[in-house]
This record gives structure tokens, sequence and C-alpha cells, in this order.
């Protein structure tokens, strides 16, 4: 499955005395739990964050971004079922945000509701004050990919693109996207623009080898093979590769 991405929620940090009952301190009590939360979910202590999440939505239940970050979390430590309940929460709460839909919908298709997290990534787009529309189409371009339709697929990367086009989330679908339709040449030259922007990954120098072997430069094929076996000896794409060649 290709890592979708999620979109970084930009928390209001508020100082903020012993909340009182009134709606705005609430608000604030709220968004500075939450902004502690996230840097110690940053630190990897998810205990601590997770205390202070349940205490930022005890405030104020309707503050959307810490029931996403309360689903990011659960995410993280495998407790699906509570995340989409936040997910839902987030969504509830704040229907229109980009941030809140691009992070639901990334979680959707990460278990197979392509159809469903479409509509997220759709909605993540139109809200004129998000400000990575290139993400929400990256990763509906990368769904639909995971799906097999191809066309769908192009046309969400190169609207990412079109916005960002060094956007390595949307380059290496991209020249996968390519691969599969048999421009390899056009897939080539994606593969380049993404290895010009990131690092090399596992699945690049498959992607590399792929391409130039279609290519029928051998050299260049070469080239990846083995640094797809020095960077990740222990990978099984790697060795199925390695054998195919010997």
């Amino acid at each position: 499955m290709r890592t979708l991405i999620l979109s970084c929620l930009v928390l209001l940090a508020a100082c903020s005395s012993t909340p009182d009952n009134s709606k705005e301190d609430s608000r604030k009590a709220a968004e500075t739990n939450a902004s502690l939360a996230r840097s110690y979910m940053d630190r990897g202590q998810y205990e601590i964050a997770l205390e202070k999440l349940k205490r930022a939505v005890a405030h104020d239940k309707t503050y959307a971004p810490a029931h996403t970050l309360l689903a990011i979390l659960y995410e993280t430590i495998g407790e699906d079922d509570q995340a989409e309940k936040e997910y839902k929460m987030a969504v509830k709460y704040d229907p229109e945000d980009g941030d809140v839909n691009n992070n639901y919908g990334a979680f959707l298709c990460a278990r197979g509701k392509s159809k469903e997290a479409e509509r997220y990534f759709m909605t993540a787009v139109k809200d004129p004050f998000y400000s990575t529309p290139e993400v929400a189409y990256a990763n509906a371009g990368s769904c639909a990919l995971e799906q097999d339709d191809l066309d769908k697929a192009e046309i969400f990367l190169r609207q990412s693109l079109g916005y960002n086009d060094q956007l390595a989330t949307a380059l290496l679908p991209m020249a996968e996207v390519s691969y599969r339709k048999g421009a390899y040449l056009q897939a080539r030259a994606f593969l380049q623009r993404y290895e010009s922007v990131a690092q090399m990954t596992e699945e690049s120098l498959q992607m590399g080898f792929r391409i130039e072997s279609e290519l029928g430069d051998q050299e260049s094929a070469s080239r990846y093979r083995t640094e797809l076996l020095e960077q990740f000896p222990g990978s099984l794409k790697a060795n199925g590769t390695a054998s195919r060649e010997q």
C-alpha cells in the first residue's frame, strides 16, 4: 500500500488560565491542550498526548483539530475503530476543513475504501483556506492508483503537480502510472524528477529497475538493481529482482 500524506494541523497556541464555563475560555483550553499534545506526539510520548487530547475535547467537544489529532494518535497505536470515530467527529464539527477531510480520506484509502475516500479528498481541495491542495490531490491520485484506475490517478496527480511540480508524493506515482500505461520514456522522466527532489527509496529503485529494463538500458537497470540490493539487502523485492537477472 502506498503511503498517503497527512496534512499538518495548524494549532492555535493559547495562553490560557484556569478555564471557566465561557465558550471562549473553553476553546482556549482545548487549543492549549491540543497544542501540547501535538508536541508530545512529535516526541513519541503518546500516553501523555492522549491525556492532553482527552482534556482538549472535554473542554470543547466541537474543536475539530483535537479530534483529528486523537484520530491520528489512535491510528498510530493501532486502534483503528477509535481512530475512525474521532475522524468522523472532526468532520462533523468542521465539515469543510481541508486538513480534516484530507486526513480522513487518507485513513479511508489505507483501508481500501477508495470511493469513500475520494469524496473527502475533493472536499479538502474545495476549502479556500486549505494551504496544501496538492497533498489532497496527490493522495486522491495514489488512492486511484491502488485501485488500478490509471486514468483517474493521472488526472489527480497532474492536478497535484499543477500546484507543486516538485511534490515527490505525486512524481513517484506518476512514474508508476506512466509505466503501467507503457509510456516508459515518460515514466523515466517522472522518476528523474522525483530523484532530483527526494531520497531514493526501495519503491523508487524498484521502479527505476523496471523502467530501464523495459527501455533496454541494461547498464542503468543494473545500477538500480545494485543500489536496491545494497540499500535494502533483506528486501524480498530486491532478492526477486536479483534472481530474475541472474
